[in-house]
């Protein structure tokens, strides 16, 4: 079984199968003896066209599935496998029972050819393992000897800290449930990392990054999309066994919940996160207690969600990470239908919540953000340009990145993480 889970989604065996099978699959159902036959294929893609953009617009603009317009190769790659069950149907009435399994077997090679595809555009599954979920349920429940204890010894400085020969050369992955105590909120499992530095006899005074994923989505995304624990352990493995811990929270609950990240009828999903978690983390984990150690980042709609912790919390969160950030919180792509889930007839309640308001409201001395976004991704590069100006305005120290030869996709903060921890290694003291 661990052979199966080790296969590679974007390469390798597995990778080129799928090629193999979508080509051979496309050229069954494309060939047929019949005059007329070029004709029906020609209709057929055609109307697989026709039925993937209407789909797509029925997502974005009546059922407000996604807030936002799917990236044009996932479209592209979703009408092959459309157009073949056409050219399927098509074939079926006269063809003998061997031609219609042959059929199914050629649609569903076209299947998997797209299937990989988009996963690989969207960067979020490495391997058979991680689309199964196999490594993130083998990962164990923090244990009571990881935990701040009752009475810990004082903490050295950073600058004062120097790892012995005995020291782990990688860092840990853990889970734990983060009840909602105040907010009421039912929250997924988060994930957290503790670099090698926190498994020492004596602990130094590490700093913290609270991370969220995008939507839909789930913690786990950071392990295998984001790739958390490798970026993290090379980082640690350049600072003498120095990383921050990380602590991957659940702000939506569900895999397609949209919170927006706020205190709203939807939930009381900023009360969660900036008391909630906040509270748990210190309470359950040796880290450092000052803000300035004390980052928040994400993905996508976690990006966006870190940019509102950053802004409605700076005396908790005085770094922060955007990685394809939204300009606001968003349910649909009608600000309206937003509103009125969140807020009912109030658009200044609304208003009162987004980064963009309160960035011309407020000033915040002291603060960082690093922006990133992918380079082939131009609606989001275009809210990090508008954020960024903003956050400039605002008294921000900021950075902003745009990571070439990625959409977006989890490629973008997986290819962005280590420059990203880089500014914060900078503004947290952290020496190579």
């Amino acid at each position: 079984m661990d052979f199966l889970a080790d296969l590679s989604l974007v390469d390798g065996p597995l990778w080129w199968f799928s090629i193999l099978a979508g080509i051979g699959g496309a050229l069954f159902l494309l060939w047929r003896r019949s005059g007329k036959w070029p004709l029906y294929v020609g209709a057929a893609v055609l109307l697989a066209v026709g039925t993937v953009l209407l789909v797509h617009w029925l997502l974005i603009f009546v059922t407000s599935t996604f807030p936002a317009e799917l990236p044009p190769e996932v479209l592209a790659w979703s009408i092959p496998p459309v157009a073949a069950l056409f050219l399927l149907l098509l074939r079926i009435p006269r063809a003998s029972w061997r031609g219609r399994a042959a059929g199914v077997v050629a649609v569903l090679g076209v299947v998997l050819l797209s299937s990989v595809q988009i996963n690989g555009y969207f960067g979020l599954h490495h391997t058979l393992g991680d689309l199964m979920g196999t490594a993130v349920a083998r990962i164990p429940p923090l244990e009571e000897s990881l935990k701040r204890q009752p009475a810990p010894a004082e903490a050295v400085p950073l600058s004062q800290w120097h790892p012995t020969d005995d020291l782990p050369t990688d860092g840990i992955l853990r889970k734990a449930s983060i009840p909602g105590t105040v907010s009421g909120f039912e929250a997924r499992d988060a994930f957290i990392y503790l670099p090698p530095a926190y498994q020492a006899a004596q602990r130094p005074s590490l700093p913290v990054l609270v991370l969220f994923s995008g939507q839909p989505g789930a913690p786990s995304d950071w392990l295998t999309g984001g790739a958390l624990r490798s970026h993290m352990d090379r980082f640690a493995a350049s600072h003498n066994g120095i990383a921050p811990v990380v602590v991957v929270a659940d702000p939506n609950g569900t895999p397609d919940g949209n919170t927006l990240c706020l205190d709203s009828r939807i939930a009381k999903a900023d009360t969660y996160l900036s008391q909630d978690v906040t509270s748990w983390i210190r309470q359950n984990l040796d880290v450092d207690a000052d803000p300035g150690k004390w980052a928040v980042g994400g993905f996508s709609f976690g990006g966006t969600c870190a940019m509102q912790m950053g802004t409605r919390h700076p005396e908790i969160f005085t770094s922060i990470l955007a990685f394809s950030s939204e300009k606001e919180p968003a349910l649909a792509k009608e600000r309206r239908k937003t509103i009125e889930a969140a807020y009912g007839d109030d658009e200044a309640a609304f208003d009162q919540q987004t980064p963009l308001t309160l960035m011309a409201q407020k000033r915040y001395p002291g603060s960082a953000v690093y922006f990133g976004a992918g380079a082939r991704d131009p609606e989001f590069i275009g809210y990090m340009n508008l954020l960024a100006n903003a956050a400039r305005n605002a008294g921000f120290s900021v950075k902003t990145t745009e990571i070439a030869n990625t959409g977006h996709s989890w490629d973008a903060p997986s290819m962005g993480m280590a420059d990203a921890l880089g500014f914060l290694a900078a503004r947290w003291g952290i020496q190579e």
